[in-house]
């Protein structure tokens, strides 16, 4: 269970330092990255790369519909972001904050599904240590994270958002 010893379990139980770290151990669990980041020389735009796990079930057209970037939380963590334009005249953009142990690349073809079915955008974030973000992932992380996304969303070129 995400990796934790018998001696460690029992630690975490008997004699826990606080409720915090515990639920950080127990609730967080996330998986090994299933794609990266590359930053072009100018360091303005980021390329997608997936990895076999990631299960890509879609053409090089739908993927090149997908804008990743990175930005800064409230906390100091670099978190990844995916902004997938899923129809050309959608409406509305879908802020998704994805599951529990899976990662932007586990997602990106669910998000294209999904966003072309419903005829809306998706924009979505990986969690502090999920993916390509850094930092640790816990509860006062993951606050941080979805107001950096929400706000990353609402202040990004809007030419790229409807």
């Amino acid at each position: 269970m995400n990796n934790l010893s018998f001696s460690e379990l029992c630690c975490l139980f008997c004699c826990p330092p606080c409720p915090g770290k515990i639920a950080s151990k127990l609730a967080f669990l996330p998986p090994d990255p299933t794609y990266t980041l590359m930053c072009d020389e100018s360091g303005s735009r980021w390329t997608l790369h997936l990895s076999e796990r990631a299960d890509w079930q879609y053409s090089s057209r739908e993927k090149d519909a997908i804008e990743c970037f990175m930005t800064r939380t409230s906390k100091g963590n670099r978190i990844a972001c995916m902004f997938v334009r899923c129809s050309p005249n959608a409406k509305y953009t879908l802020l998704f904050s994805h599951g529990n142990a899976v990662d932007l690349g586990q997602m990106s073809s669910f998000y294209i599904g999904l966003g072309s079915r419903i005829n809306c955008n998706i924009f979505s974030y990986d969690y502090s240590g999920y993916g390509a973000s850094s930092g640790k992932p816990t509860e006062k992380n993951l606050y941080a994270d979805v107001e950096a996304a929400w706000l990353a969303l609402r202040t990004r070129n809007a030419s790229c958002f409807p």
